[in-house]
């Protein structure tokens, strides 16, 4: 019951980033929304890791993997994917999420050379098919554009490559300190976008914004990403299983917060899109 417990709330949790992202944007602006998250957040893992829990520094070779670590993992991932909210529908924002482990399998077909088996192939084509059947109407009714959908993508394509680069690397540091540094990086990556390119007269310093930040930081990043290790920890088979609701809670949050419709398009498509995880990750 416990495990049934943590994966519901880790569900819960992390399905609902696009959302918040989403009601975020009708006072805010994307970049100042995820810049002040990346600095928060790194500030608080910083202060934690170096002065209270006194794990060491990196070495000066590792602030170059860092840097670009940062990029790919956070700058231009959840820049492009906070400025993808604003271009189309937090439920389509919740779907794409759901594509980054096929894809993450794929690219490294390509860069690692490991081989993709039929089941990944047929997973990446259901969810390409489900993603577009949930587009179509979006696109038609303006509730998304193609800007929109190409920001979500080149996210995903972003974070699936920072995964990968991740995952090459022998770090000697504890994970703690690579978030914390990696965030910083993000942040400071990003700043010269969000200076240049927010409209700052749009953008209100409201409870609205700072509830956004807040969210975003701790019950996603924080608290969802520690439940996820927990999951991991017991079981990554049946940890991977709680991933297929995450889309499903994401057009319930969506439809009861922000009003999008949930039609046939809609079922259709995420019934691809969660299908076609399982079929790939089933083993």
């Amino acid at each position: 019951m416990k495990d049934i417990l943590t994966g519901l709330l880790f569900a819960l949790l992390w399905s609902s980033a696009s959302v918040v992202t989403k009601l975020g944007l009708q006072t805010a602006e994307p970049f100042v929304i995820t810049n002040t998250r990346f600095a928060l957040a790194a500030l608080l893992m910083l202060v934690w890791a170096h002065l209270v829990r006194r794990q060491p520094l990196p070495a000066p070779a590792e602030y170059r993997k860092l840097l670009i670590y940062g990029m790919l993992n956070s700058s231009i991932y959840l820049g492009a994917f906070s400025l993808a909210m604003r271009y189309t529908t937090a439920g389509l924002g919740t779907l794409s999420l759901a594509l980054n482990p096929l894809l993450i399998a794929i690219i490294s077909a390509v860069f690692l050379k490991k081989k993709v088996g039929n089941a990944i192939w047929t997973g990446l084509l259901l969810g390409i098919t489900g993603v577009g059947i949930v587009t179509f109407p979006v696109l038609q009714n303006s509730t998304a554009t193609p800007l929109g959908v190409g920001l979500l993508f080149g996210s995903m394509i972003s974070y699936s490559l920072g995964t990968i680069y991740f995952s090459g690397i022998t770090w000697t540091i504890p994970k703690l300190v690579i978030n914390g540094w990696q965030i910083l990086f993000g942040a400071l990556t990003l700043l010269p976008f969000t200076l240049a390119l927010t409209d700052w007269e749009n953008h209100q310093w409201t409870a609205s914004f700072w509830t956004t930040v807040l969210w975003l930081i701790i019950p996603v990043s924080i608290i969802a990403v520690q439940l996820w290790l927990y999951l991991l920890h017991q079981d990554p088979v049946k940890a991977a299983l709680w991933l297929y609701l995450c889309p499903v809670l994401g057009f319930i949050y969506a439809w009861l917060f922000l009003g999008e419709p949930i039609t046939l398009f809609t079922v259709t498509g995420g019934a691809l899109v969660v299908g076609g995880l399982y079929i790939s990750q089933r083993r």
